[in-house]
C-alpha cells in the first residue's frame, strides 16, 4: 500500500467510526419523534456504509475488496452468526443466510451467464466476425463508418463487459487511426466513439452493465419483501425500452463527434486483424446455438416459455462447461471482482431494510410531500454527478438501496410516472451516463490511453450526453407510465407507509408467531388511545387496524 492510500484508509476509518459514536439522539432520533430511536444494529449498519462509501469513493483498496469486507463486517458483527461481544438483546439479528446469499444473488447468476455468452463468444472469434459482417453495409464514406463502429460496439456491449467491448474495438481501430492524417480531427472522433458506444449500449439489457443489474435486484428483493406490488421487468420488457432509448441517443452522440470533429478523409476501409471465416467446429455452433437460444427466450419473456431471465442465463453455464466451451482457465479468467462488487451492493440494501435502518431514514425526510417528478430528477443528478468521479457500479450501489427505500416510502406520489420501478431504471440509467472524464469508466480511460483524445472534448462530448440521456429517461418514463408499461401499480394505504418496511422484515427475520403478536398488540395500543377521544373514531381505527394486521398475518403464514 503506498502512502497516499494508507492516508485514504486511515481518514475513511476514522470518519466511519465517527459514525458509530455520533449523538443520533441530539440529531432528533429519540423516543419523542416520529423517526424513533436508532437501534445499535442500525448505527452499525451507518457505519459500514459511512466506510464502504469512502472506500468505493477513495479506493484506498480495489472496490471489488471493500464488498466482501462489507459482507464480512456484517456477518460478524450483525448477524445471527455474529461474534458472542456484538450480539444486541432484544434486538432481531440479521439471517447471516440472507447476507451470505448475496453472492447467489439470481441477478448474480444473471451475469455470470453472460459472462459465459461474452467469453465464449470472444474465444471463437465471433465477436469479430460479427464486427466485419455487420461493418459491411456502412460502407467506405468515414462519417457512415464511425456510426457503424458506435452501433457495433453498442450491440457487443448489451451482452459484454463494456470494458471488453472497448478494448476489442480499440484494437479493430488501432490500424484505422494510424490513416488519418496529423491534422484531421476525425481520428478524436474515433477514438471517442467506442467509449461513447460501450457506455450507452450497456444501458441496452439488464446484463449490459452492472447498474441495470443492481436496480433489477434491489426491485425484486422489495417485492419478494412485501415492501412493493409491482410486476419485475422482464429481460425483454428491459430491451423493449432500453434499445429505443440507446439508438436515440447514439444518433445524437453521432451528430455531436461530427460537429466537434470534423473528418476531413474521404473515404476509408476497415481491415479487422483476426476477422476471416466464421468458425465451424462443433464447438463453434455450439456457441452459435446457444448464443442465439439465449436471447431468444430473454426477449421472448417468461409469459411464452415459463422460464425467468435468471434461469436462462444458467442454460450457457452447463452447456458450455459440459462440452468443453469453456475451461477452467477461461472461467479463471472471467470478471469476478464485478460479481463480488454487486454482491456487496445487495448486502447494504439487506442491512437497510432487516434493521429497520431504511424506515427511519426515510421518516427524516417527507418524501412523501414532494413532487413525483422533483423527486426522480433529484435523484437522477445525484447519480449522474457521482458516475462522473467513481466507478458506475459503486454509484449504482452505494445509492440503489438508499434510493429503492425512498421510492417505496413516496410509491404512491410515484404511480404517475411509473412508479419505484420507473424509478430504479432511470437511476440505473443515470449512474451509467456518468463519462466526461478519463476517470469516469474504464472506457473512457482505454480511449484516453490511445493519444488521440482530448479531455476537453471528452468533457463536451460527456456532459451533454449525460444531461441529454437524463432528459430523455425521464420522457420515456413518462411516456411508459402513461401507456402502463410496467403495469399499475397499486397504491399502497396511508397508514402502512412508514412502517411496512420494518414491520415485513421482522415476519422475515423473526419467528411468525411473535411477529404477528407484536402487531396484535400494536393494534390494541392503537384502539385503546383512540377510544379515549371518541367512540365511533375507535371503530374507525379499529377496521383499519385489521386491514394492516390482515397481510401481516398472511406475510407470516406464506413464509
Amino acid at each position: 500500500m503506498t502512502k497516499a492510500k494508507f492516508i485514504k484508509f486511515i481518514i475513511a476509518s476514522i470518519l466511519a467510526i465517527v459514525a458509530l459514536f455520533l449523538p443520533y439522539e441530539s440529531l432528533g432520533f429519540d423516543a419523542a419523534s416520529p423517526m424513533g430511536i436508532l437501534n445499535p444494529l442500525e448505527i452499525r449498519v451507518i457505519g459500514v456504509f459511512v466506510m464502504a462509501a469512502l472506500f468505493w469513493i477513495l479506493q484506498p483498496f480495489p472496490i471489488w475488496s471493500t464488498s466482501v469486507l462489507v459482507i464480512v463486517l456484517m456477518i460478524v458483527t450483525m448477524s445471527d452468526s455474529s461474534l458472542t461481544p456484538f450480539r444486541v438483546d432484544g434486538v432481531t439479528m440479521i439471517s447471516h443466510k440472507s447476507i451470505m446469499a448475496t453472492f447467489a444473488n439470481p441477478i448474480i447468476m444473471l451475469f455470470l451467464g453472460g459472462f459465459f455468452l461474452a467469453a465464449a463468444a470472444t474465444k471463437y472469434k465471433m465477436d469479430l466476425n460479427l464486427a466485419r459482417v455487420l461493418l459491411k453495409p456502412f460502407g467506405k464514406n468515414p462519417k457512415f463508418v464511425l456510426l457503424g463502429l458506435m452501433l457495433i460496439t453498442a450491440v457487443f456491449s448489451m451482452f459484454m463487459s463494456n470494458t471488453a467491448t472497448a478494448a476489442m474495438m480499440l484494437a479493430i481501430l488501432a490500424p484505422v487511426l494510424k490513416l488519418f492524417e496529423p491534422d484531421d480531427r476525425g481520428k478524436a472522433a474515433f477514438a471517442l466513439a467506442i467509449p461513447l458506444g460501450a457506455n450507452i449500449g450497456g444501458m441496452g439489457t439488464p446484463i449490459g452493465t452492472p447498474p441495470n443489474a443492481i436496480a433489477l435486484g434491489a426491485l425484486n428483493d422489495a417485492v419478494a419483501r412485501g415492501d412493493l406490488v409491482a410486476n419485475p421487468v422482464t429481460f425483454g420488457q428491459w430491451m423493449a425500452f432500453g434499445i429505443p432509448y440507446v439508438i436515440i441517443l447514439m444518433v445524437v452522440a453521432w451528430i455531436l463527434l461530427l460537429k466537434i470533429y470534423p473528418i476531413k478523409m474521404k473515404e476509408m476501409v476497415l481491415n479487422i486483424e483476426g476477422a476471416g471465416k466464421f468458425d465451424t467446429s462443433p464447438k463453434a455452433i455450439i456457441v452459435y446455438i446457444t448464443f442465439v437460444l439465449c436471447v431468444i427466450l430473454w426477449v421472448t419473456g417468461k409469459n411464452v416459455h415459463g422460464i425467468n431471465d435468471n434461469a436462462i442465463a444458467m442454460i450457457p453455464m452447463a452447456v458450455f462447461a459440459l462440452t468443453g466451451v469453456i475451461t477452467k482457465k477461461d472461467l479463471n479468467a472471467m470478471s469476478w471482482d464485478v460479481l463480488w462488487l454487486v454482491a456487496g451492493g445487495f448486502a447494504l440494501g439487506v442491512g437497510l431494510n432487516a434493521t429497520g435502518l431504511a424506515a427511519h431514514l426515510i421518516k427524516t425526510i417527507p418524501f412523501a410531500s414532494w413532487s413525483p417528478l422533483a423527486l426522480m430528477i433529484g435523484c437522477g443528478i445525484i447519480c449522474l454527478f457521482m458516475a462522473n468521479f467513481m466507478s458506475h457500479t459503486s454509484t449504482a450501489t452505494l445509492l440503489v438501496p438508499i434510493l429503492c427505500a425512498v421510492g417505496i416510502a413516496c410509491q404512491d406520489n410515484l404511480i404517475g410516472l411509473g412508479g419505484v420501478t420507473a424509478l430504479l431504471v432511470s437511476v440505473a440509467f443515470a449512474s451509467s451516463l456518468g463519462m466526461s472524464l478519463p476517470i469516469s469508466t474504464p472506457p473512457n480511460a482505454l480511449a484516453h490511453a490511445t493519444g488521440y483524445t482530448d479531455t476537453r472534448g471528452m468533457a463536451i462530448t460527456g456532459v451533454v450526453m449525460g444531461i441529454l440521456g437524463l432528459v430523455v429517461s425521464w420522457i420515456m418514463m413518462i411516456f411508459l407510465a402513461k401507456i402502463s408499461f410496467f403495469g399499475t401499480p397499486a397504491p399502497k394505504a396511508a397508514e402502512a407507509v412508514p412502517a411496512a418496511p420494518a414491520a415485513v422484515e421482522k415476519v422475515v427475520e423473526a419467528p411468525a408467531a411473535p411477529a404477528v403478536a407484536d402487531s396484535a398488540v400494536a393494534v390494541a395500543d392503537t384502539v385503546a388511545a383512540v377510544a379515549a377521544d371518541s367512540t365511533v373514531a375507535a371503530a374507525a381505527v379499529a377496521a383499519d387496524s385489521a386491514a394492516v394486521a390482515a397481510p401481516v398475518a398472511d406475510s407470516a403464514a406464506a413464509k
